[in-house]
Formats: structure tokens, C-alpha cells, sequence
């Protein structure tokens, strides 16, 4: 009863932390340790960490969670810059620390000192990304860090284990490398063997349970055999393991029947990885008071402790950028490296410098070290003392330093008018493939309601990219709006009907269920895009011969359609041709008088005149430019 008590009290607590940062604006992960940490001093409270709870039940399926999500064409493009992070960065890191350590620690062995380094050499991505998305970081900033965290805690772990192997003897490096070629190996492998199998079973079993039961199974079964695999005293890597498994798995999922197991999976995919993730930076609090403790007998001496961990805090810091800028523009000095991709901003590297907060894997690590290891109290504070150091100087500094470097994150117009595009190329393959299908026994009431329904769809992505501080709805969402209020009526209907017991449960479920399936459509209707900057312009360069042809005109004073004025109809979102400069509306209006131009002139281009808007589409091509 009192594992489910305290079980349940960090439910709560991390409930009620994340709610406050997102009204206060301040990262969850970091307000977690703050609290965590004024709350281990109460003397009722103590949690004890287990870091075999937290290196097999928790960090598996935080890993699997976060690869599934990661884009496996965004890893393999960013592949130089993740390699370089999470493989040469924890090595020099580890060394580096470990010098430092070694130096400022007497009585602590060459070997100890390297361990320490390889537990705190791995950042914890969870609080970059997260002020990440908070701020607006880059995109790519993002993938590289996201993907670094996924890889470099495999790295450290190797690392870790070969130290811990030194402390007890002398180990070749030759041993070590085959150790380490042997635990990264190992781990791939397994890691495609059990997504290759897993990803056989799911195709042919269509149950939402079972098939989410297996999807919550995958990281264990990655994980736990890679570990119990040895090969030159090393076993392999069960963390690499579970992001291969998780990177393919994720990538095949789209392509596999069962949508509705595919909403299951995210959604709780979506809890675990929140009550996980923010748990743990608590739990990172909780245990500042009983480390504080286990050190003050020891007999190095509180001042000299306290130093050498604060030495060791500003290697962390210093070491990171000593490796991130030459790491970054170095590979770039060959020809073929920096045509293929050119010297970014020194502002990328810059961010990615200071977004190395540490997090609960260095902490877990730091508890594996062996008992026996002198002076493992004062190993296991320093690891703490970089974890809350770096979590609350890189942590509450980090998007001050984006603002201050004039970063931008993604253009959220940009994105909707990629979002466009894509809708439209997918409905009009659905459509096409609708013609190829229908017999001349279908009835035309049906083929017409598909192709209305599935061009709706798409018209409501080109609506997005309205005016956006317009006051009148788009017909999607004025569409979206009244039937949300149609089905709150008729939800409001059949509960009452349960109430009267003349339908079987399980009648009145499924209903509900089918409700409740269409106002989750109907939400991203409902959702009123933002903009950073509702004025700047949002260009996607290239296209085809048509949209490079294509010369601008001058754009009206007042724009109006004029086919609307005629026809009594309402304009949605006004188009220009760039043939003839006539004004017209989009698809999403009555009239579409857009494209009822390109039909009857053949003229091929015509582009938004929305205020700060300047994208153009090309008709017989159907691209964007």
C-alpha cells in the first residue's frame, strides 16, 4: 500500500506541477526538480531510487516513445551531426571530465574518474525539446537534439560499463573497443529483429487491444534480450536496441491497416511518455537531501567536495561547445561534405552548445557505481550537482538565449501551406482512384457525397492559410462550430436514454464511441492557427516550368470577386491569376470562381493576395511556389 501511495502522490504532483508551468510559462521538467528538491527536505517525504527501476522500466519505454515519433528521414539526413553527438561527444566528454575529476578528487582513480564522466557525459533532450517547441527552435535544431538524445545514452552506458571494468584491473584498449563494437552491433541488430517481427505480427492482426498491448511490449522486448546477450564480457546494448526497434517501428506504422489502432497507440503512447518524462525530473529532485547527506562524513572534506563538483559542473558547461563548433563547420572543409550541405548560422551550433541539460539517466548511472568504489558518495553528488546545474543555468537560460540570438523556429504559415499542398495531392489521388473503382451500378448520390466529402477535407487545410485575423468563420469552421453543437445534443440525447435502461449498454456505448470518433475530426477545425508574425510573407521556393514562368502583377487596392458580386455569393480567401490579374475566390467559397477561371481561360497560376501572403499554385501541375 505504500509503493501505490507514493506511486500515486507523483501522479498527482506531476499533474498539478506541468498544469502550473504551462500557466506560468515556465518548463515543466525544470519546475519538477525545483519542486522535487524542496520537497525531499520535508522530513516525511523520501523516495529512494532504484536505478535498476529506472534504467529497465523507465528509460525502455521513454526511448521507444520518443523514436517512435522521430522521423526516420529527419535522423538519417541529420546522421553526421547525431553520430558526432551522441558517439564523439560522450567519449570526449568522458575523458574530459574525467581529467578533471581526477584532478580535483585525490584518493579517486584515473578509472572512477572516467566512469563519472561517462554518467554525465549523455544530455537528456526531454527540457531542450520541450523549450524547444516552447520557444521555436529550428527544426533541424530539434531533430539533432532529439536524435542525439536517442543514441548517446547507449554510448555513455558502454562507456560507463568498460570504466566500471578498469576500476577492477587492467582492460586493453583493444578489449574496450571490441566491447563497444560488439555492444553497439548487438543492439542494432536485435533492435530490427524484433521490430522486423513485430511489425510482421501487427499486419496481420487488426484487435485495437492486442495490437496496442504489443506496441506497449516493444521497448521490453527490444530491451531485455539485448541485455541478457554477452559477448566479450559486454552485453549488447538493450538502449540501442529499443530506438532501432522504435525508429522502424514508428516508420512502418502509417503504411499498416488499423487506423483506429494507430489513434489507440498515440494516445497512450502519449500518457505514458508524459507521466514518465515528468516523473522522473522529480524523482531527480527528491534525492537532493539523501545525497547531500551520504557525503558529509566522507573524508575529502565538505569544501573540497563542494569545489570539485562545482569544477566538474563547468566542464560539462565549457566542454560542450569545444566540441559542438568544430564538430560542426570541421567536416564541412571537405568540398563534397559542404556542397551537399552548406555552413549553417553559428546560431545552430550555439543553441545546440547550450541545450545539454543532463536529466535522470546521468542520476540512474551515477547510482549503478559499485559499492565498493571509494569516495562513491562524492561521484554520485557531482553527477547531481551537473544535473540540477545544468537544468537550471542551461534550462531556465536557454530561451532567453533564442531570443537574444533572433532564432526562429518553424514558419507556422509555412507549415499550413505545406499542409495545404499535401491535402490537395492526397485528395486528388483519392478522387482519381474513385473514378477507377465505381461501376455503373453505383449509385450517383454516393459517388458524389464521396467526392464532396473528401474535397471538403482538403479545403479546410486551404482555409487555414486565411487571413488570420479575420473576423468571419470559414465555412469549415462555421461547418465544424454548429455540428459540435449538433453532437453535444445528440450525446446529450442518448444519455438520457441511458438513464432510462430501455437500450443495452453496449448499445449506447458504441454510439457514444462513433460521437465521440467525429468531434475528435472536428477539433483541428475548431483550432485557430497562430502566427509568430501575421505580416511576414511565406515563399516555398522551386516548382514547376509554369509557377518559374509565372511574373508577378500588382495587386488591387480593394479586391473583390467580381463573379461573387454577380452571383450573390460569399468570397472566401481571394486568388489572383498572374495572366490576366483577374481576382477570384478558392475552392472553399460557393462559387469557386478560381477555378472556374483556370477552367475556362487555361490561364495555369494563380496566387494568394491574402494580406501577407504571396504563395502561388499552379493548376495543371498542382504544385506550390
Amino acid at each position: 500500500m505504500e509503493f501505490i501511495g507514493v506511486l500515486l502522490a507523483i501522479v498527482l504532483v506531476v499533474c498539478a506541477v506541468s498544469a502550473i508551468g504551462k500557466r506560468i510559462n515556465i518548463s515543466a521538467p525544470l519546475l519538477l526538480v525545483v519542486v522535487g528538491a524542496a520537497a525531499s527536505f520535508i522530513p516525511q517525504v523520501e523516495v529512494e531510487l532504484n536505478p535498476e527501476i529506472i534504467l529497465v522500466a523507465i528509460l525502455p519505454p521513454l526511448l521507444f516513445a520518443a523514436a517512435y515519433q522521430t522521423s526516420l528521414v529527419d535522423f538519417r539526413s541529420n546522421r553526421r551531426a547525431i553520430g558526432l553527438l551522441s558517439v564523439g561527444y560522450v567519449i570526449f566528454t568522458a575523458l574530459g571530465v574525467g581529467l578533471v575529476a581526477y584532478w580535483v578528487f585525490p584518493g579517486i582513480s584515473l578509472a572512477a574518474a572516467i566512469a563519472l564522466g561517462a554518467v554525465v557525459a549523455p544530455p537528456d533532450a526531454v527540457a531542450a525539446t520541450a523549450i524547444a517547441r516552447r520557444v521555436g527552435m529550428p527544426r533541424r535544431v530539434v531533430s539533432i537534439l532529439e536524435g542525439e538524445s536517442l543514441v548517446n545514452d547507449a554510448t555513455a552506458l558502454v562507456t560507463l560499463r568498460a570504466a566500471i571494468a578498469a576500476t577492477g584491473g587492467v582492460i586493453s584498449v583493444w578489449q574496450t573497443g571490441a566491447q563497444f563494437l560488439w555492444a553497439a552491433g548487438g543492439g542494432v541488430v536485435i533492435g530490427v529483429v524484433v521490430a522486423i517481427i513485430l511489425t510482421f505480427i501487427r499486419k496481420r492482426v487488426r484487435n485495437v487491444a492486442i495490437n496496442t498491448s504489443m506496441s506497449l511490449a516493444a521497448p521490453f522486448l527490444a530491451y531485455l534480450p539485448a541485455e541478457e546477450l554477452h559477448l566479450f564480457d559486454m552485453p549488447a546494448s538493450g538502449v540501442l536496441a529499443v530506438v532501432v526497434c522504435g525508429l522502424l517501428m514508428g516508420f512502418k506504422s502509417p503504411a499498416m491497416p488499423g487506423g483506429a489502432s494507430r489513434m489507440s497507440q498515440r494516445s497512450n503512447w502519449t500518457t505514458v511518455q508524459f507521466l514518465l518524462e515528468n516523473s522522473v525530473f522529480l524523482i531527480i529532485g527528491l534525492q537532493a537531501k539523501t545525497i547531500i547527506q551520504e557525503v558529509q562524513e566522507d573524508s575529502l572534506g565538505l569544501a573540497a567536495i563542494w569545489w570539485g563538483c562545482l569544477a566538474v559542473l563547468v566542464a560539462v558547461l565549457l566542454l560542450r561547445p569545444i566540441w559542438v563548433f568544430p564538430a560542426t563547420y570541421l567536416p564541412r572543409l571537405i568540398p563534397a561534405v559542404r556542397q551537399a550541405d552548406p555552413n549553417p548560422s553559428w546560431t545552430s551550433p550555439a543553441i545546440i552548445s547550450w541545450a545539454g541539460m543532463r536529466g535522470v539517466v546521468t542520476l540512474a548511472a551515477a547510482l549503478t557505481l559499485p559499492t565498493e568504489l571509494p569516495h562513491r558518495e562524492v561521484l554520485i553528488l557531482a553527477a547531481l550537482v551537473v544535473v540540477g546545474g545544468t537544468l537550471a543555468l542551461q534550462g531556465f537560460t536557454l530561451p532567453a538565449l533564442v531570443r537574444t540570438l533572433k532564432v526562429r523556429g518553424p514558419d507556422k504559415r509555412e507549415d499550413l501551406l505545406s499542409e495545404a499542398a499535401v491535402m490537395q495531392r492526397a485528395t486528388s489521388a483519392g478522387v482519381a482512384h474513385l473514378r477507377e473503382i465505381t461501376t455503373d451500378d453505383d449509385p450517383p448520390e454516393v459517388l458524389a457525397m464521396l467526392k464532396r466529402r473528401t474535397q471538403e477535407r482538403g479545403l479546410a487545410a486551404w482555409e487555414r492559410l486565411g487571413r488570420p485575423g479575420s473576423e468571419a468563420m470559414t465555412p469549415s469552421q462555421r461547418y465544424a462550430q454548429l455540428r459540435q453543437e449538433m453532437l453535444d445534443a445528440e450525446r446529450q440525447e442518448v444519455l438520457s436514454l441511458r438513464r432510462g435502461g430501455d437500450y443495452p449498454h453496449e448499445v449506447l456505448a458504441e454510439v457514444l464511441n462513433r460521437l465521440d470518433v467525429e468531434e475528435s475530426m472536428l477539433e483541428s477545425a475548431l483550432e485557430d492557427p497562430e502566427f509568430d508574425d501575421p505580416t511576414e510573407e511565406s515563399i516555398t521556393e522551386g516548382g514547376c516550368e509554369h509557377l518559374q514562368a509565372a511574373r508577378d502583377r500588382p495587386v488591387p487596392e480593394t479586391l473583390v470577386c467580381e463573379d461573387c458580386v454577380k452571383e450573390g455569393t460569399s468570397t472566401v480567401h481571394y486568388r489572383m491569376c498572374l495572366s490576366c490579374g483577374k481576382v477570384a475566390c478558392c475552392d472553399s467559397s460557393v462559387g469557386r470562381h478560381a477555378d472556374r477561371h483556370y477552367r475556362q481561360s487555361g490561364h495555369p497560376v494563380m496566387r494568394s493576395v491574402e494580406t501577407g501572403e504571396s504563395w502561388r499554385w499552379c493548376y495543371p501541375d498542382e504544385l506550390l511556389g
